[in-house]
C-alpha cells in the first residue's frame, strides 16, 4: 500500500513551548490512523500543520507524494478537513451549505448536484434538506459539518474530534459514516479522547502526549494487510519485523525498539484495563474511555 502522507519529523514552537516535536509518521491508503492523547498534546496543531494552516519550523510533510505548501492546490483538492468547531452558515440551509462547499471543489453543477444528493444520504439528511442549522440538533449539525467535508468525495480525509458533545445515538451514526468512509477508499486521520472510538474504528493509533509520540498501537485482528507488509518506515516501525509480530498474534504486549518513540509497545486492543510506564487506558462503567498521560 502507498503512503498518502508523510511527517517527517514535524517540529512546531511558540517561543519557547514546543508543540509539535520531531514527530514522524505515515498514513496509508484505505486506513484509518488515530491520534489518541490529551487537550494540549499537539493533535490539532498537528493536523493544522499538515494542511499548511500554520506555520512550522521543522521537518518535511508530503501529501501524495508532494511537499504540502499553502499553495499546493492540487493536493487539497482531494483533501477533506472536519474539525472540532464546527463550521457552517447559518443563513443557508443543510442542501445550501453543503452545495457551497462541494462548489469549492467541483465545478460542474451537474455533478456538483449529484455528489451533493450523496453526501445528503451518506450522513442520513435528506428530511431535513430545508432546515437551517439553529434548528438542527448537535448531533444533526455534526453530521452536516462531515457533509461539507466530504461533499467532494476527498481520498484523504481530517476528522479532528468529530464525536464530541453528541448524544451516543449520533456518535455511532458518526463512527458507522467514517468506517463507510473507509470502504470506500478514503484514508483518514481521526483525534479523538475516547479509547473506546480508535479500538472500534482506527487501524493503528499514534498515541501523542506534549508533541511526542510516546507510543504506537497495532491492530492485529483489523489489520493483517499492514503486518503483511515488509517495507520498513523511517521513524514509523523501527524496523522491527511485522511478520515475526504476527506469528504471535495473542501476543498482547511486544516491546519494539524505535528511536523516535520513548515507550513503543505492540498491542493486541481489548477492554480490559491496560497499565504501561507512561500513559494509562480506562474503560468506564460507560463503556467511553479516554487516555490520560501519568
Amino acid at each position: 500500500m502507498n503512503n498518502v502522507l508523510e511527517v517527517n519529523k514535524l517540529t512546531k514552537k511558540y517561543k519557547k513551548f514546543t508543540a509539535v516535536d520531531s514527530l514522524s509518521f505515515s498514513l496509508k491508503e484505505g486506513e484509518i490512523l488515530g491520534l489518541l492523547g490529551p487537550n494540549g498534546s499537539g493533535k490539532t496543531t498537528t493536523i493544522n500543520c499538515i494542511l499548511s494552516l500554520l506555520n512550522y519550523d521543522g521537518g518535511t510533510i508530503k501529501v501524495f507524494n508532494k511537499e504540502m505548501k499553502p499553495d499546493t492546490y492540487s493536493s487539497k483538492s482531494k483533501v477533506g478537513v472536519i474539525f472540532q468547531d464546527i463550521s457552517l452558515f447559518n443563513e443557508l440551509n443543510v442542501y445550501e451549505n453543503i452545495d457551497y462547499f462541494c462548489g469549492l471543489y467541483i465545478t460542474d453543477k451537474k455533478i456538483r448536484k449529484k455528489y451533493v444528493e450523496d453526501a445528503i444520504n451518506f450522513v442520513g439528511l435528506n428530511e431535513f434538506r430545508k432546515f437551517y442549522p439553529k434548528e438542527l440538533s448537535g448531533g444533526l449539525l455534526r453530521r452536516l459539518n462531515i457533509a461539507c467535508g466530504i461533499a467532494h468525495k476527498p481520498k484523504l480525509i481530517f476528522l479532528d474530534e468529530p464525536t464530541v458533545a453528541v448524544d451516543p445515538q449520533s456518535r455511532n451514526n458518526i463512527l458507522d459514516g467514517i468506517k463507510r468512509l473507509r470502504d470506500a477508499g478514503a484514508s483518514i486521520l481521526y483525534t479523538t479522547h475516547y479509547m473506546e472510538e480508535v479500538e472500534e474504528l482506527c487501524d493503528r493509533i499514534i498515541i501523542l502526549d506534549k508533541g511526542k509520540i510516546i507510543d504506537w498501537v497495532y491492530h492485529f485482528s483489523d489489520y493483517p494487510a499492514y503486518l503483511d507488509n515488509d517495507s520498513n518506515e523511517s521513524g514509523n516501525n523501527g524496523g522491527h519485523n511485522d511478520k515475526d509480530l504476527r506469528r504471535k498474534p495473542h501476543v498482547e504486549n511486544q516491546q519494539l525498539e524505535n528511536p523516535h518513540v520513548e515507550n513503543c509497545t505492540q498491542l493486541n486492543i481489548h477492554k480490559e484495563n491496560i497499565q504501561e510506564e507512561n500513559i494509562s487506558i480506562y474503560n468506564d462503567d460507560d463503556n467511553i474511555s479516554s487516555i490520560y498521560s501519568e
